[in-house]
């Protein structure tokens, strides 16, 4: 390859990550040749002259060329297209991929480039918004040899470089950060969620974590944790378990008692030991079947329902939490949903309305049924059980609808 100080470079589509790269470039005083497929894409782009006619002219005029596409049929276009990279290489051509793609595209265009002697090296970028301010982490996969050809390229229009391994490493180590950002997302929109059901002011939460974390240690305190053989120690896992299961539980309470729908926190909450290194959950089977039962107890009637019955020996309570909550409600053939409404059936058939009401609360209260959805079935129970045990079903649910509704006031917006 030319010598490092000569390095030329190109860039193939100039949009805000491509556009960016091009700018820091020409900042650094390695000027590159590029290509978009618009004419005009360079005019607003301090430094970067005008787009070549062709990807395979960008080829012609650099040793490294970045190519920022937006997906794999571009970047399959741009690489070995009629006029692409590809078809003008020459010795020492290394091809540089910014785009996010899958895996498989990865080594399938990186067999392209091997088969015609040039390099390639595939690389995310983070954050793409400072692409034009040389702020970018360029995420590299590749040779070391071409990776080390390369570098004051790269050293030109990012603030580092981190090469993760061989080929499609540099890709696989940006989906992943993908995962933490957008799982990190959804983490944030369900902690608004109940933030601001509970009437706090999501601002305020947000003033919270920036000044308790403003470097974002703990989102990657559990990376931080593992050993030099990237398992974290089960000794730290067993020390976190408790602290971690009571936190998510007082979560998941909270969340019901606001009814917000929180599936990550139940998902994390579920795999909690997964997480920590610590195996599966235990089956129902193998944990405490009262004290399981005890906890599907409030998951089926809503938190705290269980202490009513906490202490007490006798056999038919007993019998009630360790086989009808832990093993039948417990059972994963069915959902709590699907046997609320069956058990709902059943209820409606002896006319008891406080029995009724019990078992309509517990579906409003984990949010699996509206309060139009209660009404429905009564009617529906009306025509199978006759109007007069139907008369004990509309009282139980009336009842439980408006102790929710007391409980639960609907907004402004919920009333429009």
């Amino acid at each position: 390859m030319t010598d490092k100080h000569a390095l030329r470079a190109g860039v193939v589509g100039l949009g805000m990550i491509g556009g960016g790269v091009a700018v820091s470039l020409a900042r650094s005083g390695r000027v590159p040749t590029v290509y978009d497929i618009r004419p005009d894409a360079s005019a607003d782009l301090a430094g970067v002259p005008d787009p070549l006619g062709s990807p395979a002219q960008v080829a012609e005029a650099s040793d490294v060329v970045m190519v920022a596409v937006v997906n794999a049929d571009q970047a399959r276009e741009v690489i070995d297209g009629e006029k692409g990279l590809l078809s003008a290489a020459h010795p020492g051509l290394t091809i540089v991929l910014l785009a996010t793609v899958a895996l498989p595209v990865v080594h399938e265009l990186a067999g392209l480039c091997a088969r015609h002697g040039v390099g390639f090296l595939d690389c995310g970028v983070t954050p793409g918004d400072k692409a034009a301010e040389n702020g970018m982490v360029a995420i590299v996969g590749g040779e070391h040899a071409t990776v080390d050809a390369t570098l004051p390229v790269l050293d030109d229009w990012s603030k580092k470089v981190v090469h993760c391994g061989p080929p499609g490493a540099g890709m696989a180590t940006k989906i992943a950060r993908n995962v933490i950002t957008y799982g990190s997302w959804r983490t944030v929109a369900e902690a608004t969620a109940v933030a601001r059901a509970a009437g706090v002011d999501p601002a305020r939460l947000a003033e919270v974590i920036d000044t308790a974390d403003p470097e974002g240690r703990t989102l990657l305190q559990l990376l931080r944790m593992h050993g030099p053989d990237g398992i974290l120690p089960e000794a730290v896992g067993r020390q976190v378990e408790p602290l971690m299961t009571k936190d998510l539980d007082a979560a998941r309470d909270l969340a019901t008692a606001l009814a917000v729908d929180v599936p990550l926190v139940d998902v994390v909450r579920t795999r909690a030991r997964q997480t920590l290194g610590l195996g599966d959950e235990p089956s129902p089977a193998e944990r405490d079947p009262h004290q399981y039962g005890l906890e599907m107890m409030d998951q089926v009637y809503g938190p705290g329902f269980s202490t009513a019955v906490q202490g007490s020996s006798d056999p038919f309570t007993t019998e009630t939490v360790d086989y009808l909550f832990a093993q039948v409600w417990g059972r994963e053939g069915l959902s709590v949903r699907d046997r609320r409404l069956l058990t709902l059936g059943v209820a409606a058939t002896v006319g008891r309305p406080e029995l009724i009401q019990i078992i309509a609360n517990g579906g409003l209260v984990n949010g699996e049924l509206t309060a139009d959805e209660l009404r429905e079935a009564v009617l529906h129970l009306a025509v199978y059980t006759g109007w007069c045990k139907a008369t004990a079903t509309q009282a139980g649910v009336t009842a439980a609808i408006d102790a929710h509704t007391a409980a639960h006031p609907p907004t402004a917006q919920e009333q429009k």
